[in-house]
């Protein structure tokens, strides 16, 4: 495909991106257990550092009071939310949440709000207030809507008090503390119509940039495949990302040598079989829920770690940064308790910076540029996944070795010429015919200059 060709799906729904997301990563930030203190006010001096390590949207955990009614753990799950319009105390005061936005917006970077739209805690004042809002089972009990989510409740949007009543809440934010998204929990689990039409609100107030945890390729965290819909349409009209689940799965797989790493381009099709080409998903190899959850990437992909992470975020998709991957953290987080970090050196700042920062400043992986290549590197063996991402005369070349010993991969005469070692700070003239050596277990990314 040449750089100006159209793909062929190109007719299908384009997704109208803002022009600062072409270049964005994001940050997830565990606010409880970011600081000892846990406040708005003590993270709010990490932003700067997050700024330079080239991070674009910082995405905050969901900020209101947690129900106390059938709580799990000291604290509670975030994601049983007892008042949408309110801030929990543990976090601190609607000000701090306010000055904290302010600060971001004057290093550049947004914030989007963690937001649960599917239920609430038992002790909401809508349970009371309006219990027709909620499904019942047969006998009339209020249900979670997953089994294990017991600490939840599930709301019935077939009221349009209720979609008001939501719309309102989401708008309060944006008015409130100039906010500039949401990421929002179990998407597809709410009507993509209510989705699309709280969209239209909230962008005439402000554009906003909307995140869906969702994936229509692989289920959400939960969620059986059979309570899963594949076919939601959220990135039609009122989002503009879903996490990228199948791949997170898919490197996980990998690591446990249940998938050969070539897989990945079995995803990738699958990906742009699935959603045009303006689409672009969100790629980690961490968050809230598989840390707690699944795992440290430690755990989960032992020396596989940082080569995947370089995938994450030099694949076509946003690459997410999860609460302490730069610190290489390698504990699991308390989910209902307080289990605060202990920033140390951040050993892994470096990598994330040179990643980060070329991933903002690279035009060839922009995301969602349509006029961008991706081209794969033939690789010797099943150990080696390489490819170079090209728009016009800028290019990239990555390449990751799952292997515990060194591999050369042969390079294609077309990436002849001048190319700086991104982590080796060293500049590289390559040949036709010349092999690129790959450390065990470790990854080369190339720019050419």
């Amino acid at each position: 495909m040449s750089d100006s060709a159209v793909h062929p799906d190109a007719h299908l729904f384009q997704v109208r991106h803002p022009e600062w997301a072409a270049t964005a990563t994001i940050y997830e930030v565990n606010l409880r257990n970011y600081t000892p203190e846990g406040t708005f006010q003590a993270f709010e001096a990490h932003l700067p550092r997050l700024a330079s390590m080239g991070v674009s949207i910082v995405w905050l955990m969901p900020i209101h009071p947690i129900g106390e009614v059938e709580r799990k753990g000291s604290l509670g799950s975030q994601y049983a939310v007892r008042d949408y319009f309110g801030v929990n105390p543990e976090f601190g005061t609607l000000d701090d949440l306010r000055h904290l936005v302010q600060a971001a917006h004057v290093l550049g970077l947004r914030v989007l709000l963690d937001w649960v739209a599917n239920h609430t805690s038992w002790d909401n004042a809508l349970v009371q207030q309006h219990p027709d809002w909620y499904q019942h089972d047969a006998a009339g009990h209020l249900v979670p809507p997953v089994p294990d989510w017991t600490d939840v409740v599930a709301f019935d949007y077939s009221h349009p008090e209720l979609r008001r009543y939501m719309t309102d809440a989401l708008l309060y934010w944006v008015r409130e503390a100039d906010i500039d998204g949401y990421r929002c929990d179990v998407a597809g689990l709410v009507p993509t119509d209510f989705w699309d039409e709280a969209r239209l609100e909230l962008d005439a107030v402000k554009p906003l940039f909307m995140l869906a945890e969702w994936d229509e390729l692989y289920p959400s965290g939960g969620l059986s495949w059979e309570q899963f819909n594949s076919d939601t349409k959220l990135l039609e009209k009122a989002f503009n990302m879903t996490f990228g689940l199948r791949l997170h799965y898919l490197l996980d797989h990998i690591a446990e040598d249940k998938q050969p790493l070539q897989d990945i381009d079995i995803y990738l099709a699958a990906e742009r079989a699935k959603y045009p080409p303006s689409v672009y998903l969100m790629h980690f190899t961490s968050n809230h829920d598989v840390n707690s959850w699944d795992g440290t990437e430690y755990e989960r992909l032992g020396p596989l770690a940082l080569p995947f992470a370089v995938l994450t975020v030099l694949l076509p998709g946003m690459p997410l940064v999860y609460t302490g991957q730069e610190e290489a953290l390698n504990r699991r987080l308390a989910f209902f308790d307080k289990d605060p970090i202990d920033w140390q050196d951040y050993p892994l700042q470096d990598f994330y910076t040179r990643l980060l920062q070329l991933k903002r400043r690279h035009p060839a992986l922009r995301n969602g540029d349509t006029t961008s290549c991706f081209q794969r590197l033939p690789s010797p063996n099943e150990d080696l996944y390489g490819f170079l991402r090209h728009k016009q005369d800028a290019a990239v070349l990555c390449v990751i070795n799952t292997a515990a010993t060194p591999q050369m991969l042969p390079l294609p005469p077309e990436t002849a010429g001048s190319w700086q070692d991104v982590f080796g700070d060293t500049l590289l003239a390559i040949r036709e015919g010349d092999q690129l050596p790959v450390p065990a277990h470790g990854w080369r990314v190339l720019e050419r200059v």
